[in-house]
């Protein structure tokens, strides 16, 4: 099993925007030096506690700050931009970083977004996949383009100027384009399956229940089948909240003290999806009433704790339960305790890991 960095981080909402992105960076330069393969950022515009606006521009300062970690998007919510801005921005992010990038998509879920962009009555979903579709047209074909969409058209045809070079959107790095990648949310995903037959790989979300993690293998292996493909667990990557400490009781305070970020974390997360009516990701049955759905209930369930030897215990559980997959993605939180946040995954990364991936061997 290999192990990846996922954070969409959420910060207490009076904290210093110039020390919650400090912190964010160094999360990831960190990873890169425990040799994390991959770490994907999310991205949300209108959201003071989730605060980083553009996973591109984030990412983009990483380029020099990391040597060997893949950086993804986490995603790009393809309903709030132009098809063509997202081609050419890719594309040049997929040249900094000389193709180690993976390109994260989805519909969005933040409903603030959706109504700043004016999509908020529309259907994101039908929006994702002309969007998608677009950008990889721009990238399989040559200007001057005559991509005609219900929501957007995509052309040059008026002003090309081939021998300057004008009116030609770029490539990226990456042949035919850099890995993509969807992150799931819905218990029994119809998008895994319709992702896994265009070639796509899912990041299964680390604030599903593990009956719903478990749903999703069957409909990505419905997938592979639809596009004429083996499915693969190693390309299927898993996003779980995880804190680990040098012993017990240092994880239990610090996950479950009032103040404690995995709380603040799974309040917002929280009060975001019955706001959407997508409480469904927090409960353990279909039948299960939303008022039984509480913040402690979900931390409890849903946050792995401990000292490394408590948490590869709990791990192997986690893994017995939903089935083997390729890639577990760490879930960044907020660093309450900057010391506490980085000890974390040093012991994961030097600690559990190998613990781990000994006792599957």
């Amino acid at each position: 099993m290999k192990l990846g960095f996922f954070t969409m981080p959420i910060h207490p909402l009076d904290k210093d925007w110039r020390v919650s992105l400090r912190e964010d960076r160094e999360a990831f330069i960190l990873a890169d030096e425990l040799g994390f393969v991959e770490g994907y950022v999310g991205e949300h515009v209108t959201d003071q506690a989730e605060n980083i606006t553009s996973c591109v521009t984030f990412i983009a300062t990483l380029i020099d700050a990391t040597k060997h970690i893949k950086l993804g998007t986490g995603t790009i919510n393809m309903p709030n931009n132009h098809p063509a801005a997202i081609a050419a921005n890719i594309a040049m992010l997929d040249h900094l970083l000389d193709g180690r990038f993976i390109f994260g998509i989805s519909p969005g879920g933040l409903l603030s977004d959706a109504e700043v962009f004016g999509n908020l009555d529309a259907n994101r979903n039908e929006m994702f996949v002309e969007a998608i579709n677009q950008v990889l047209a721009i990238w399989a074909g040559d200007a001057p383009y005559n991509i005609k969409g219900k929501y957007w058209t995509v052309t040059t045809e008026r002003t090309l100027t081939p021998d300057i070079g004008q009116g030609i959107l770029a490539k990226p790095l990456q042949k035919p384009h850099p890995p993509i990648v969807v992150t799931v949310v819905a218990p029994f995903s119809k998008g895994v399956t319709e992702a896994a037959s265009r070639g796509w790989e899912p990041i299964t979300a680390n604030f599903l229940m593990p009956a719903w993690v478990k749903s999703h293998w069957p409909k990505y292996v419905e997938g592979c089948e639809k596009g004429g493909r083996a499915a693969n667990p190693v390309n299927w990557r898993v996003a779980r909240s995880i804190f680990v400490a040098d012993t017990d009781r240092q994880a239990r305070d610090y996950v479950t003290a009032a103040n404690s970020p995995y709380r603040l974390y799974y309040h917002n997360l929280l009060a975001k999806l019955k706001m959407a009516g997508r409480a469904e990701a927090f409960k353990e049955r279909r039948d299960m009433a939303d008022d039984e759905v509480t913040l402690e209930h979900v931390t409890d369930k849903l946050v792995i704790w401990g000292s490394p030897q408590k948490v590869v215990e709990d791990l192997l559980a986690f893994r017995e339960q939903v089935g083997d997959f390729g890639t577990l993605l760490y879930a960044g939180k907020d660093w309450l305790d900057r010391d506490l946040g980085r000890r974390s995954m040093v012991l994961m990364a030097e600690k559990v890991l190998p613990a781990l991936n000994a006792a599957i061997a």
